[in-house]
């Protein structure tokens, strides 16, 4: 580890912090219907859609209802973009000739643009026309806004008093796409093709090498697919390689601004929820813990890819882990992506995750299984950390022989049970299918690496998969049959199997009178609420996977410092 990485990380967390203030209020302006200065531009677009669409912008609706408006636009999504995959050779702006997709990566690549995974069990540049690439785009755009619906909600349902309805999805998807993700990925367009992102849409270039032989060179709309991608936490980039790939990412300039592209609307909604239940301080401390958590993971995992492989340094070879590393970033940069990518969760990689040490490997899958809630995409890692923040109330309750409080409200069995369930369920559905995989034949057919490794390679696939992230570990077969289904369920479940439980606790929340509070209410502001929030997190996510982890990244870990190797193929 060396001082200019560690401060560059340091001022690189510094910067998050600086940025949730203006962004915060600018979300609040947004959702609190007070004027911005796009009003005269968007205002008219937002009625016309309303005119054209039939919604009225001032009913509201209860959480069942809310639901199943989610439920229905993410169907929609779904059906059109499968269609669309399985006649992609039928359909225009396909200068490269690409062939039809087959029903089972139609499958998975649908479902994984319609839930903001983005997980890419194909080659970009060499599997999608233009057009695919475009309706992926799309999807880019509409599915984060379904987790900032889902935030948006919840907040009300804590804000709110004897209330039943938690706002209309209609209007909180129309008002995110034309206030935010709009304007937003449009000036990162602009920034990010200055940078050096192609934006075109010819036909891919053949180049004569100077040993007399031709290479094709993919290019296309690459500035604006990143700009969505990494501004929305997706993560499918235009290219295979994601970030790694030099026309996403020319310049070391160019990774830092989608760093803070990706972290900015997540950090703003942290002090958006603070000034929407009118105690910032709320806001602050979650962010905090948040924080925290994400710097920890990032020292953790550059001072792994800094000490480098022992057994290299037996042979006289000394330096960190460059294997599956950009030069142009060199392993503190990499580490603070590599982090990022599954702290945030949009799963865009500058890096080989599966190249990463097994501590670097631990950390990233750390980040999933807490249930993407250190920093997280769009609502859903402030969502699930508030389901966090319930149960350490809950916890704390016990502690001193009180109901729970939280924000004003009683926090009762219903609530507890429910957070559970939103937390237990991706669990579950993580641990169980990766089991399934390793004992059965199609999924041992696609582990390449044998030992431990090949544990945490499926592992990694369930846990980005469930926790809607899209980084993989390449040594696993994605493309087969048996991944692409089973991961495809796991980001079904991954997604809307922790919707329903979260809006239940919304629904109930809202209807609640305040309770003031006394000398046994337990503060939910500052380092001590935060210190217990990091704790929840720890206990209730790590500790549950920990005997996986023990057989996977820290059982390779010991092996390779004691001098053992795995060897062979499956």
């Amino acid at each position: 580890m060396t001082v200019p990485g560690v401060l560059g990380i340091l001022v690189f967390v510094v910067v998050l912090i600086l940025i949730a203030k203006p962004i915060g209020l600018y979300l609040y302006a947004v959702y609190d219907l007070r004027k911005t200065w796009l009003d005269p531009l968007m205002r008219p677009l937002e009625r016309l859609v309303y005119r054209i669409s039939g919604v009225n912008e001032d009913r509201e609706m209860r959480w069942t209802e809310y639901f199943l408006a989610i439920l229905a636009f993410n169907l929609i999504g779904f059906v059109v973009l499968y269609v669309l995959l399985r006649i992609q050779a039928a359909l225009p702006f396909n200068p490269a000739h690409m062939k039809d997709l087959g029903p089972h990566l139609s499958f998975n690549t649908a479902v994984s643009f319609m839930t903001n995974t983005n997980w890419q069990a194909y080659g970009g540049e060499s599997t999608m026309s233009y057009f695919s690439q475009a309706m992926l785009m799309v999807q880019q755009f509409l599915s984060p806004i379904t987790g900032m619906g889902m935030i948006l909600a919840f907040i009300r349902g804590l804000s709110r008093r004897n209330a039943n309805t938690l706002g209309n999805f209609w209007v909180d998807l129309t008002r995110t796409l034309l206030w935010v993700s709009l304007p937003f990925a449009f000036v990162a367009a602009l920034v990010l093709i200055a940078l050096g992102n192609p934006q075109n849409w010819g036909p891919y270039i053949t180049a004569h090498t100077l040993q007399g032989g031709t290479q094709i060179i993919a290019q296309g709309p690459v500035g604006m697919m990143n700009a969505i991608m990494q501004l929305g936490d997706n993560g499918g980039g235009f290219f295979n390689m994601n970030a790694g790939h030099p026309y996403e990412t020319a310049s070391a300039a160019s990774l830092m601004f989608q760093l803070i592209l990706g972290f900015s609307i997540p950090v703003g909604l942290t002090y958006y929820f603070g000034k929407v239940v009118k105690d910032t301080r709320q806001g602050w401390t979650i962010l905090g813990a948040m924080l925290a958590m994400f710097l920890a993971g990032t020292l953790i995992m550059y001072h792994a890819e800094a000490v480098g492989n022992p057994l290299l340094a037996h042979l006289g070879i000394h330096g960190p882990n460059m294997e599956g590393k950009e030069v142009r970033f060199g392993p503190a940069l990499s580490s603070l992506f590599e982090t990022s990518t599954t702290a945030v969760s949009w799963g865009s990689t500058a890096a080989a995750n599966d190249s990463l040490t097994p501590v670097g490997g631990l950390v990233t899958l750390f980040n999933m299984m807490s249930g993407e809630v250190i920093i997280g995409a769009w609502g859903v890692g402030l969502l699930g950390m508030l389901a966090f923040a319930i149960l350490a109330v809950f916890l704390a309750g016990l502690m001193v022989g009180r109901t729970p409080e939280y924000l004003g409200k009683k926090i009762q069995s219903y609530e507890v049970k429910m957070a559970v369930l939103a937390l237990i369920v991706p669990t579950f559905v993580i641990l169980g299918l990766s089991a399934w995989a390793v004992v059965s034949k199609g999924g041992l057919a696609g582990i390449y690496n044998p030992g431990p490794h090949g544990l945490s390679e499926v592992l990694y696939a369930f846990s980005s998969g469930v926790g809607n992230n899209g980084s993989a570990f390449g040594g696993l077969d994605a493309a087969s049959p048996f991944y692409t289904w089973t991961v495809g369920l796991a980001m079904l479940f991954g997604r809307f199997a922790m919707y329903i439980p979260a809006l239940a606790i919304a629904g109930s929340l809202v209807r609640k009178q305040a309770v003031p509070e006394s000398a046994g209410t337990f503060p939910t502001h500052g380092v001590l609420f935060a210190a217990l929030l990091i704790a929840t997190v720890i206990i209730v996510g790590a500790l549950v996977f920990f005997p996986a982890l023990a057989l996977g990244p820290l059982a390779e870990h010991f092996a390779l410092w004691s001098g053992h190797l795995f060897g062979g193929g499956a």
